[in-house]
Order: structure tokens, then C-alpha cells, then sequence
């Protein structure tokens, strides 16, 4: 499988290389940056996908892309392969795959760093992808031996290790009610292309340094309380089979997973969604040090209040600044966000935590706008009415003082918000999708930033997921995986607010990011015709103007 991977990579950056990108139409492997239909130009394998099922089987669940514009990289969510896979956006290929020990993609030339350590501190080789559970926690590698409570970092542990990301936990899909325990999820890059956030279904956000070879994990910042993936014997079995009628109330899943995110590159203040069934809250974030790598040991990896001791309620990261809970109690009340059978990192040690109205839909995505300074938040539906959906301004700077954090609401009618990207100015794309049963009409909205004022509305694509502005040709990118007819990439100009056109996707097909040097369009697509040659396998399909 490699190997066959490896030919068809160099192949085809040769076949790029050559090609080159300009104006012609009709290129087939590079597109052009004129006006034009969009097409598949060039189809990217994901490493170590096939339909065999060894050891990853097809690339059918995957999350949140993201394209580092200085880098050229494209980054997308495998949950399938438990990593992050990454793409160079300008030879189409796909170089390596960031996971932990349980990683499916894990080069032949690297032998993994093990968790487990003999008495004298040394490592104990553990078969391939196989680690003793008692050893590995989904935070990483204790550091102790086995019911040990040691905790060390940077590097989590004397073996280096980022213990691995859940993945896709009983093959989750929409339909199954397994996805908040399915992670990797949400992605974001720092404009200097350095630092990558993650999102996990640990509840946390792990930090990797992107300019060593292979990444590193310098932070691992826990939002909540952790499904307990390691339990034994049957870890989250239960709270699986709570999804069934119960809602995943079971308390072996915890607060689930850290989903969408946004970041203000000024203030350097990461905004964390933890949306899925319970409680759905909001944790902000201060990672300049961490960002930087500045500071003390403690302020450089957001090490816990005592730092040698794990994270708990009792022990939250000293960098977050405050937490947002939905739960119903009055609005922007201070006081314990301690519901139900969750505890989270909030309240405690001086951090402070918000209460807001009850979100029955849990959250959607996020953005920072650097006009007002103040990050805009989606919630799918903030009340007893399913077609009324609304974005929340959020001013993380109120935190600790006698002004509401919630400090603007601007209601979004008869739609589901499932995301906001900033375009040109003070314009944003609200992207629209169904819930509750209740399916929309197509429809997508631009606002005003500071006012809320619905400045146009686009009817000719919904149903989506993730959105993208790409400034490069200055036009919105939708993954609209719940068009009627059919999955479609919607296109719309960002200057006039006019829809342009749709491309066919296939299932499930969620999530875009786009490189503006040369406007691709990368899309991750489940197995199917769609991915030609790789159809069974799952792609990655790279779109452009011809």
C-alpha cells in the first residue's frame, strides 16, 4: 500500500510541477486562476486508507480542514486514521500524518516512543500501536508506574509521547450518535503557520509545535472532564450505549469532545467549543506563552495550578480565562457551572465562569472578528423555536469585571447556525444547516460583524458545515453536505454576495479549506466514484476554476 501510495505521489507532483498553474482553461491537474466552472482537477490518496480495513480501511469519517497559507499545507481531521493529515496545496500530495502511538499512519523509518517505562526509566518497546492501558491515558504517557499519579511535561512523560486521539469511536457517523466521542476534530493554524490546535474528544485541545520534524505536542489543555476512554474493563461502552435514548448521560462520557474553535491572533486567546449533547460551553483560552514558547516551563505548556500533579477539577490549567456554560441559569450570571453530572474546569482558582441561555442544539462554529475585537459564536437554536438560530458576540476581555460577556445577540431565522467565517471587512458568512427535524430551505446569510444586520441572503446552497473565505480570488467556499439533490461544494463572490455556482461532492462531504496562491479547493470525500482511482479508499479531491 505504501509503495503504491509513494509512485502515484511522485507522479503526480512531476505531472504538477510540469503543468504549472496559470490562465489556461481546461488544465487538468492545474486549474486556473481566470473565471470558469469548477472541476476536479487532481485527487489526493490518504495515506494508509484502503477498503480492506488493514490497517485503516476507507477515509469515511473525517472533521475540520485547514490550509496554512505561508506553509502551503492543507490539514483535515482523520478520524479513521486517528491523525491529522497534512497535504502540500501545491504539488497536490500528501506528506505525512500527525497522530499519537495509536496513530494508523505511522512511518515505517520512526519507531514510536512507548509509554511504558521499566523502574529505571527506561523505555519497554510495545508491539506496534498497542500500549499498556493502564500506561496510556488519553492525555498522553504517565510518567509513573501503572496507578501512579506523576505528571510531567513538556512532552508529556520521559517517552515524548501524545498518547493518541480517540477517533472514530464504533464507527461513528451522523446517524449512530457517536460522534462526540470522535475525534480529531476542530483545526486551527496560527497565521505563522508554527502552532496547530486540536480539538480532541478528551475535552482538550492539543498543542503541536509544527516546526520540528516530526510535530511535537507542547500543550495538552483540558476544557472539561474527559470521557473515561480508559477505564476498565469496558471504558466508554456505557456511555455508547447511553446514546441510545439517553443522550450520552451516561457518566463515563464526560464532557465529550473539544469541537469547533477560532483564534485571536492579536490577543493570542483560543475560543473552544464543547457543543455536543449535556451542557454545551464555551472555554477562552490564553496561549501566548504557548504560542511564543515564552515564559516559565508552566506558562509555556498551560501545566496545571500544581504542576506535577494531573489535571483535575481541583487542578485546572492556569491559562484559561473563563468559561461560558449554557445552562439556563440567568444570563451572564456569575457563580459554579457545576451541572448535572459534570464538573468542569471553570469557577475555580480565580477562573471565572459565565452563564447563558439553555442552546437544545448544542453549538456551532466560531470566529474572531478584528473589527470590535470580540470573537461571534453560533448557536444552532437558543430556544423552545427550531428555525430561530442566533450569533453571540463574546468580549473575553469582560471576564472578571462587571460587564457581560455576552454583549451582543443577533437572531438567524429559519436556520441552523453550523458556522461564521469572516470575509471581506466587516462582512460574515453564517452558514446555515437543518436540525430537530426542521429542514430549511437553502439558504446562507451575510451579516454585518458589529450590528448583526443581514446585509444579503443566498438561496441557492445549505445545508452546511464548514465555510471558508478564501481572499485569494475573494469568494466563499460551503461543504454542503445536506444540499437537496445532493452533497455540493457551493461557490459564492464575497464582493457581490452572489451565489455562483454548485459542484457535486459525495456523502457527508462536510468540510473546505482553500489555498489562496493558486485558489485549490481541497476537499475530503468519503470512498465513492467521486474519487476515481481511489474510489474505494476515500480522497481527498483537490477543485478548481477551468
Amino acid at each position: 500500500m505504501r509503495s503504491r501510495n509513494l509512485f502515484f505521489f511522485v507522479i503526480t507532483a512531476l505531472f504538477v510541477l510540469v503543468s504549472g498553474c496559470g490562465t489556461n482553461s481546461n488544465c487538468p491537474v492545474c486549474g486556473t486562476t481566470e473565471n470558469g466552472s469548477y472541476t476536479i482537477i487532481n485527487i489526493i490518496p490518504v495515506p494508509e486508507h484502503n477498503p480492506t480495513g488493514a490497517p485503516g480501511g476507507p477515509f469515511n469519517s473525517f472533521d475540520i480542514s485547514w490550509v496554512d497559507p505561508v506553509n502551503h499545507r492543507f490539514y483535515v481531521a482523520d478520524r479513521i486514521g486517528l491523525d491529522v493529515v497534512v497535504v502540500d496545496t501545491l504539488k497536490n500530495v500528501a506528506l505525512n500524518a500527525i497522530g499519537g502511538d495509536n496513530t494508523v499512519a505511522i512511518p515505517a523509518s520512526l519507531t514510536p516512543s512507548p509509554c511504558i517505562k521499566d523502574a529505571g526509566g527506561n523505555d519497554i518497546i510495545p508491539p506496534l500501536r498497542s500500549v499498556d492501558q493502564t500506561d496510556f491515558t488519553r492525555f498522553g504517557c504517565r510518567t509513573a508506574p501503572p496507578g501512579g499519579t506523576a505528571f510531567s511535561i513538556p512532552n508529556f512523560g520521559a517517552s515524548g509521547d501524545l498518547g493518541g486521539f480517540p477517533g472514530a469511536q464504533c464507527c461513528a457517523s451522523r446517524g449512530n450518535g457517536v460522534n462526540p466521542l470522535s475525534c480529531p476534530c476542530g483545526i486551527v493554524v496560527t497565521a505563522d503557520g508554527k502552532t496547530m490546535f486540536v480539538g480532541n474528544a478528551s475535552s482538550s485541545v492539543v498543542v503541536f509545535d509544527l516546526t520540528t520534524n516530526p510535530p511535537t505536542v507542547i500543550a495538552d489543555i483540558p476544557t472539561g472532564q474527559p470521557p473515561d476512554f480508559d477505564a476498565l474493563p469496558d471504558g466508554v461502552g456505557p456511555c455508547i450505549v447511553s446514546s441510545a435514548g439517553r443522550a450520552l448521560s451516561d457518566p463515563t462520557c464526560g464532557d465529550m469532545r473539544a469541537d469547533e474553535m477560532s483564534y485571536d491572533e492579536k490577543d493570542k486567546v483560543l475560543l473552544v467549543d464543547n457543543g455536543d449533547p449535556g451542557v454545551p460551553f464555551i472555554t477562552l483560552i490564553n496561549v501566548a506563552n504557548v504560542v511564543s514558547r515564552t515564559g516559565t516551563v508552566s506558562q509555556q505548556h498551560c501545566l496545571p495550578v500544581t504542576p506535577n500533579q494531573p489535571y483535575s477539577f481541583a487542578n485546572p490549567p492556569t491559562c484559561i480565562l473563563g468559561q461560558i456554560w449554557f445552562d439556563g441559569s440567568p444570563t451572564n450570571s456569575t457563580g459554579s457551572c457545576n451541572v448535572a453530572s459534570s464538573a468542569p474546569l471553570a469557577g475555580i482558582a480565580g477562573v471565572p465562569c459565565i452563564h447563558a441561555p439553555v442552546a437544545p442544539a448544542g453549538l456551532g462554529g466560531s470566529a474572531f472578528n478584528p473589527n470590535s475585537g470580540r470573537f461571534l459564536s453560533v448557536l444552532p437554536n437558543n430556544g423552545p423555536d427550531p428555525t430561530l438560530g442566533e450569533v453571540e458576540e463574546i468580549d473575553f476581555t469582560a471576564f472578571g469585571t462587571a460587564r457581560p460577556v455576552i454583549t451582543k445577540t443577533f437572531p438567524i431565522k429559519n436556520c441552523m447556525p453550523t458556522s461564521i467565517v469572516q470575509g471581506p471587512g466587516n462582512n460574515f458568512l453564517v452558514g446555515c444547516a437543518d436540525h430537530d427535524g426542521v429542514a430549511f430551505p437553502p439558504n446562507e446569510y451575510v451579516i454585518d460583524g458589529s450590528s448583526g444586520t443581514i446585509l444579503a441572503t443566498i438561496d441557492k446552497v445549505g445545508g452546511v458545515d464548514e465555510i471558508w473565505f478564501n481572499p485569494g480570488d475573494n469568494r466563499y467556499y460551503l461543504a454542503a453536505r445536506d444540499m437537496p439533490g445532493g452533497p455540493v461544494l457551493g461557490v459564492i463572490d464575497a464582493k457581490t454576495n452572489q451565489w455562483l455556482m454548485n459542484a457535486a461532492t459525495n456523502s457527508n462531504s462536510h468540510s473546505v479549506a482553500v489555498d489562496p496562491s493558486n485558489n485549490h479547493v481541497f476537499v475530503p470525500l468519503q470512498s465513492g466514484g467521486v474519487c476515481g482511482t481511489q474510489s474505494q479508499n476515500g480522497c481527498i479531491a483537490v477543485y478548481a476554476r477551468q
